[in-house]
């Protein structure tokens, strides 16, 4: 059972969850605001580990060795922001990492990535609230499909970053939905070109190739 990282106490979370059915996948990306963001996931617990994987999810593994690739002591905590089910928590296991911590906001994905036995600790954040941890607690960060369309707004790019110490890593996605807005590598941009970020890997690939949608993956590092 995981811990929270704020008390240390074992997480106590409901592993009961609404028989829902199927198709979140398509009301995701009409989701806006952060309280719909939170039901709609709340919601989909019970069935995201399945909806996703069987269109081809390929998304957390690209985003777990392109962050792999860059960090030579995988023994260090690396946080799995916005870590839902523990889909991007399994795949950052698989690459070798071995200290994972995960923060979402909804509570029912919460107590479905408690059980797959791979975080240290999980923490339930509130939207929009400041991040649980100090500046620098993590070298290295990951926002597996959490910035975007339906998702998290850009602000938490901004967030994710300034929260990195120098020389800190930052893996993160965005979809052809979130691709379609400017203002998302925008961001990115706005980093790199006034020399407070390093872009180090940029990949365009499959992310739910059933349904025929792609991903970015990036790996920027904090100067």
């Amino acid at each position: 059972m995981a811990r929270d990282i704020n008390t240390g106490r074992h997480l106590t979370l409901s592993a009961t969850f609404p028989r829902m059915s199927a198709g979140f996948l398509s009301k995701a990306y009409q989701s806006v605001g952060a309280k719909n963001v939170m039901t709609l996931y709340d919601a989909w617990a019970d069935s995201y580990d399945a909806e996703l994987p069987q269109n081809g999810y390929a998304t957390p593994a690209r985003c777990a060795r392109a962050l792999a690739a860059v960090v030579s002591d995988k023994t260090r905590p690396v946080l799995d922001f916005g870590c839902g089910t523990g889909l991007s928590g399994q795949a950052l296991r698989a690459a070798r990492f071995n200290t994972i911590d995960g923060i979402d906001i909804s509570a029912d994905m919460l107590a479905q990535a408690d059980t797959t036995n791979v975080y240290r600790s999980l923490t339930h954040i509130k939207p929009n609230a400041p991040l649980p941890f100090e500046q620098g607690a993590f070298d290295a960060i990951a926002a597996i499909g959490v910035i975007g369309v339906g998702a998290a707004p850009i602000g938490v790019f901004y967030d994710l970053m300034n929260a990195l110490p120098t020389g800190g890593k930052l893996v993160f996605s965005f979809n052809d939905h979130t691709l379609a807005d400017p203002v998302h590598e925008a961001a990115i941009s706005e980093w790199v070109d006034m020399g407070a970020a390093m872009l180090t890997s940029k990949e365009h690939g499959p992310h739910l190739p059933k349904i025929n949608m792609s991903s970015t993956v990036y790996v920027i590092e904090k100067a």
